[in-house]
């Protein structure tokens, strides 16, 4: 069974929409195999999101990353992490198919609600930045 990683990011946790976006993901055939509520150190942020070091908005990023809790899942299922993008919708919530979560609950490109990993080695990868095998059941 096919697993990828998804966080609810700062900006919807603050809406209080966790309890809706786990049930878009449940709705649609996925289930949620570990989850955690936390809130990132900048330390964490900036590891997390390494790849984009290099890039204009990493500093940005790692501050809303930070800026308050965030819910972190591993979600599982047959396709599980194509499944989840198409979800997800666009990473610019003005441009995501209306009915997907970022298309309900994102502002901006920059507060866009939830993260999902990109392909199936990075969420193996992001997976195990989050949680240990005993916390995946």
């Amino acid at each position: 069974m096919e697993q990828t990683l998804s966080i609810i990011k700062p900006d919807a946790v603050a809406k209080g929409v966790i309890g809706k976006i786990m049930d878009r993901f449940e709705s649609n055939g996925l289930r949620i195999a570990a989850a955690k509520k936390m809130q990132l150190s900048e330390a964490d942020a900036q590891a997390f999101y390494a790849v984009h070091a290099e890039r204009p908005f990493f500093k940005d990023l790692v501050e809303f990353m930070i800026s308050g809790p965030v819910v972190a899942m591993v979600l599982e299922g047959e396709g599980a992490m194509a499944k989840n993008r198409d979800l997800m919708g666009a990473t610019n919530p003005q441009e995501a198919e209306p009915g997907t979560i970022r298309a309900d609950f994102a502002d901006s490109i920059d507060a866009n609600a939830v993260h999902g990993s990109d392909s199936v080695e990075n969420a193996k990868n992001e997976i195990k930045f989050f949680f240990s095998d005993r916390e995946i059941v």
